[in-house]
């Protein structure tokens, strides 16, 4: 397989509304998309890495830098693994990420030129994403998350909102100040709704006793209550506290899985293709959690429509047990980079694409629209 070009697009996108989490509040979102052109066809892939790095290390900033100055002139009209598109996907894959591998971290920047890798090979062998990836669903289960709003009543309204919809799981943002008071209201308010509540880090163990009364409200999980590289104080509090913990930030490798499995620090795992390098190695992690019956699930990082639809593809493998953090379009975006819109169906379920690739077309009109910045090697 050779690239021979391929194009950096740094987007800005107007989100429906502002969405708050325990690290700051936001009304735009930013992405890297990636576009690889090789044997007369093109593949798109999203580097989901935002604008500040409050999630992450990564940033569109050090995405770009790290694309532009270092991975894509080591791999540009080079030979990656055997010659042309029609070898086995995950073959290729794997010989994408050894080439990527002088690099260390970075798995955002690395896992959205995979994901444009994967896109180009459906095309170029009539395949779906799914079908390449080993999906079994046409549709798959999604939630919804919902950001901090201004009091616990506000809150209680915005779920309703999203109820009313269709949504039957919810994932509501949680910090100091504003955790258990909040999940009770939501709860009291929707007695059999699947609910689950995100940190993203924003615990010590010195303040975490705010979350056991989190124990009586039945809840599915609590997501990445401390800091993303505190493996043994998630198993110190998953120790202390009946609902299990899900990590999120702190499972960026197959590696990081493993390690947390073993020392018993969590009993769920959020997989993101973005946060851990890429398809491939979200399906690695998918393979160590199946045997060990740990349930998994596709959380969402706010995607255009690429991202969205390779998300779904990653939530159709059979080990995705739990609704995925995918939503439907228009959840975020009036107007999304691609042609299709995702629908949310009456049974809280979003259609897996089942064209080639990726499966979606992007409108280069729309896209244009948000471009901030554009640049081509090859």
């Amino acid at each position: 397989m050779i690239l021979e070009h391929v194009t950096l697009y740094h987007l800005r996108m107007r989100l429906q509304t502002p969405f708050e989490t325990s690290f700051g509040r936001i009304d735009t979102r930013e992405c890297v998309l990636v576009e690889v052109k090789s044997e007369g066809l093109t593949g798109f892939g999203e580097c989901p890495a935002d604008r500040d790095p409050g999630y992450s290390y990564e940033t569109c900033g050090t995405a770009w830098h790290i694309l532009k100055d270092f991975i894509l002139p080591e791999l540009v009209k080079k030979e990656i693994g055997q010659p042309g598109l029609t070898g086995d996907p995950l073959a290729m894959a794997a010989c994408l990420q050894k080439a990527m591998n002088f690099v260390r971290g970075h798995q955002m920047a690395k896992a959205g030129l995979e994901m444009a890798i994967w896109d180009l090979i459906g095309k170029a062998q009539a395949h779906s994403l799914k079908t390449m990836l080993g999906g079994v669903r046409r549709k798959v289960e999604v939630g919804v998350s919902v950001g901090l709003q201004d009091s616990p009543q506000a809150l209680v309204r915005r779920v309703a909102g999203y109820v009313e919809q269709g949504y039957a799981r919810v994932k509501i943002k949680i910090k100091p100040g504003r955790d258990a008071g909040d999940a009770q209201a939501v709860r009291q308010a929707f007695p059999s709704l699947r609910l689950q509540v995100d940190a993203n880090s924003a615990y010590t163990l010195d303040n975490a006793a705010a979350l056991l009364p989190l124990d009586e409200l039945d809840l599915l999980l609590i997501e990445q209550p401390l800091a993303e590289d505190d493996l043994w104080d998630h198993h110190k509090l998953q120790a202390q506290i009946r609902t299990p913990i899900c990590l999120d930030e702190s499972i960026t490798s197959p590696r990081h899985a493993r390690q947390a499995l073993e020392m018993q620090a969590c009993r769920v795992i959020n997989i993101k293709a973005g946060r851990v390098g890429g398809l491939s190695q979200a399906l690695a992690i998918h393979a160590l959690c199946a045997p060990k019956n740990v349930p998994v699930w596709c959380g969402g990082m706010l995607e255009t429509g690429v991202g969205r639809a390779s998300n779904l593809a990653l939530a159709s493998l059979p080990g995705f047990t739990l609704p995925g953090d995918i939503s439907a379009t228009d959840r975020y975006y009036a107007q999304d980079i691609t042609r299709e819109r995702f629908v949310l169906n009456p049974d809280s379920t979003i259609d897996v694409p089942e064209g080639h690739g990726l499966g979606i077309e992007v409108d280069h009109q729309a896209m244009e629209k948000v471009t901030l910045a554009a640049y081509t090697t090859g």
